[in-house]
């Protein structure tokens, strides 16, 4: 079995995020980009199935311009066999995306697609649903828990009455949750290694694509500053601030 994984470079989650003055986007100058934490985790799951004898290839992907091979190096370093880059320069949203992979899908032979079941910048959840929409393939969304055989895909999630536990057959497409499991760091030899890994670029015109996007962002704001606070006397003087500096009451 192959393995097919999306990635997607995404700001670090430690970084303090500077909205631009026009509000058309963030302040880039200084950020550290990272692999999507939800994408490493689904990167770790696919060394893992491969470690244990059910897969023979890891192949990993990404939809970005040129400095996005950084991501994708990373995740070589980590273990994966082989990369993708399709390069793009625009705008990208969940329609593009699943767009974009599936069409890399249809161009192996994959008996397997993970990815992180969201991007910790667009948070928008999308992208392994329309993928799964556009291939026809069985999905198992938010996987706490993979148990992969031959034929079939065994996945445990969190639901709110507790977990859920669902089957469906290969090929299939899985997206990951943060307890799946604890991703492993890229060595040193890894690293090296990660240089002479063969790394894909394909450009969207050769995947038949056109560029384009269904979803606009208008304008960014910042989160409005927290407003000092202040002690009261009492209960009636904290009532009253209440009902009327707060308008909560």
């Amino acid at each position: 079995m192959k393995i097919l994984v999306a990635i997607k470079k995404v700001p670090d989650y430690q970084a303090k995020i500077k909205v631009k003055p026009d509000g058309s986007g963030i302040e880039t100058d200084g950020i550290k980009w990272i692999v999507n934490p939800f994408d490493e985790i689904a990167v770790e799951e696919a060394l893992r199935i491969k470690e244990s004898g059910k897969a023979q290839e890891v192949v990993v992907v990404s939809i970005g311009s040129d400095d996005t091979q950084t991501q994708l190096r990373y995740a070589l370093a980590m273990g994966a066999d082989s990369a993708i880059h399709v390069k793009h320069d625009g705008e990208i949203d969940s329609d593009l995306a699943s767009r974009a992979l599936a069409a890399v899908y249809q161009r192996g032979q994959y008996g397997l697609i993970i990815l992180g079941k969201q991007a910790i910048d667009s948070d928008a959840s999308q992208t392994p649903q329309l993928l799964a929409a556009r291939l026809g393939l069985p999905q198992a969304c938010f996987a706490s828990r993979l148990v992969l055989d031959t034929q079939t895909a065994t996945v445990t999630r969190e639901v709110d009455g507790g977990l859920e536990t669902i089957k469906v057959p290969v090929p299939c497409i899985v997206s990951t949750d943060l307890r799946l499991n604890e991703p492993r760091y890229a060595s040193l030899p890894g690293i090296m290694k990660a240089k002479k890994k063969p790394l894909e670029e394909i450009k969207l015109a050769d995947l038949g694509l056109e560029p384009g996007t269904k979803v606009k962002v208008k304008k960014l704001m910042p989160p409005a500053q927290r407003q000092a606070g202040k002690k009261v006397d009492g209960v009636a003087a904290l009532v009253a601030a209440l009902q009327s500096e707060a308008k909560v009451l």
